[in-house]
Parts: C-alpha cells; structure tokens; sequence
C-alpha cells in the first residue's frame, strides 16, 4: 500500500535524523568532559560530565542500529496509481458523506452527473421522471411500514435497473450516429426496443408510488379523528376545567377589603 511505503521512508528519515541527533549530543559531551577535566580534576562535575556523554553515545547507538536493522528490510512494493487514486477517491467520499448534509449532496451530484450524460438522448424525458417518482418515494418511505418496507426494497432494485436502462438507451443512440448503413436497422430497433422498455418500466415504477401515497394515505385514515386532534381536545378540556374551577374558588373567597367595611 501506498501508506505502508511512505510509511517505512518516513520512520527511516526519523531514525536517522535521531541517531545523528545523539551522535552530535554525545560527542559534545565527550569531547567537554575530556577537556574539562584535565583542568578541574576529578569531581561531582566532571561524573555528571562523563554520565551524560556515556548515555548519549550509547542512546546514539542504540539508534544506529535500530536504522541497520530498518534498512535491511525491504520496502513495501509500491502501489499502482490508478489504484492508490481509486483509495483516495474512496477517503474523500466516505469523508464527505460523514459531513452534514453529505450523503445528499453527494446523491445530488450523481443524480445531476448522470442526467448531463443523457442529455439530447430519448431517455431524458423517461430519466427526469424516474427522478421526480423517487424523490416522492424517498419522501413517502419513512412511512412505510409493515409490508410497505418491502415495496421500498423493490423499488430500490428497479430503478437501479431502470437508470442502467437509461444508458443503454443513450449507448445505443450514440453508436447510431457512426454505424455502417448495413447495421442501422437492426440498432434502430434495438434502440426502439429499449426505449418502450424503459417507458414502460418508468410508467410502472409510478404506479409504484401512486399505490405507496394511497398506503400511507388510508394508513393515517384508520380513525376517524387523528390521534393528535383527540390529545388536543382533551387537552382544551383539561384548561377549560382547571379554568372553571379557579373561577369557582374565587367566586367563594371572600374579598377582605369588603369584609372591613
């Protein structure tokens, strides 16, 4: 992976920069007891000296041989371009969608990406009303519940199938345009062909929804009256009585300035 190889370039750099590090460290140190010493004699000084110049060396070599021993493994192969781009493109994307209001964006841009790659075709038409039936499913479908889940599942799968129509329509449209005059007929009515197809899965796909809208329509028509109109009046009532009863109590209270005079 492209992350492993620059991974193991950059622990090297790391651990070379940290051996030269305590090799400089080291041999200041060093070359400072040495020096100091002669003059001062033997002391306190001098040990704290020669301690901190015996640590860094070691430390530095000890750093030495952790580079020999990185360097004499291999690097990871390096990653196809193509590839290592294919990962990227899928970070950025799982990225986007994480952020608010992402998923939507994204399904807008693809929505948006694929009706520019049909336009002038036949399929445009059939394309813009796939749409405007799945944004009214996608609306409807929190509602569906019980065997209505079932129906959203469906419809999920056919429109797939039907937008992969829609580009073959627009495929098929587009090899027309240079054929050789011997292969035209036949492609004209492949081409006639897949476009009925397609109208014709657009057309059910809307009965599709029609029939989910009457779902969530006659769900919420069970009752007579909607549960929050009856909380409501129940409500009112609940006010309307507390209200008379303070009323009640204050009429009954007698009023102490007119009990004074």
């Amino acid at each position: 992976m492209a992350d492993e190889r620059a991974r193991y370039f950059r622990r090297l750099r790391r651990l070379r920069r940290s051996a030269r590090r305590w090799s400089v460290v080291g041999a200041g140190f060093a070359g400072a007891a040495a020096i100091l010493t002669p003059y001062a004699g033997l002391g306190l000084p001098d040990a704290a000296w020669a301690a901190a110049a015996g640590g860094s060396l070691v430390l530095a070599g000890w750093r030495w041989a952790d580079l020999r021993r990185a360097s004499a493994q291999p690097a990871p192969p390096a990653t196809d371009p193509a590839l290592a781009a294919q990962r990227s493109r899928a970070r950025l994307l799982a990225a986007v969608e994480s952020a608010p209001g992402g998923r939507a964006a994204l399904t807008e841009v693809r929505r948006q990406r694929g009706r520019f790659a049909l336009r002038g075709s036949a399929a445009a038409a059939a394309w813009d009303r796939l749409d405007q039936a799945s944004a009214t499913l996608n609306g409807l479908s929190p509602r569906l519940t019980g065997m209505g889940g079932s129906a959203v599942l469906e419809a999920a799968v056919a429109e797939e199938s039907l937008r992969d129509l829609a580009h073959r329509v627009a495929g098929v449209e587009k090899a027309l345009r240079f054929a050789p005059p011997d292969a035209k007929p036949s492609l004209t009515e492949a081409h006639r062909d897949l476009t009925h197809q397609l109208n014709e899965g657009v057309s059910a796909y809307e009965r599709l929804v029609a029939a989910a809208a009457s779902y969530v329509a006659e769900d919420g028509r069970l009752s007579a009256t909607h549960p929050s109109v009856s909380r409501l009046t129940e409500a009112s009532d609940l006010l309307r009585g507390v209200a008379s009863g303070l009323a009640e109590v204050r009429t009954m209270t007698p009023d102490p300035m007119r009990a004074a005079s």
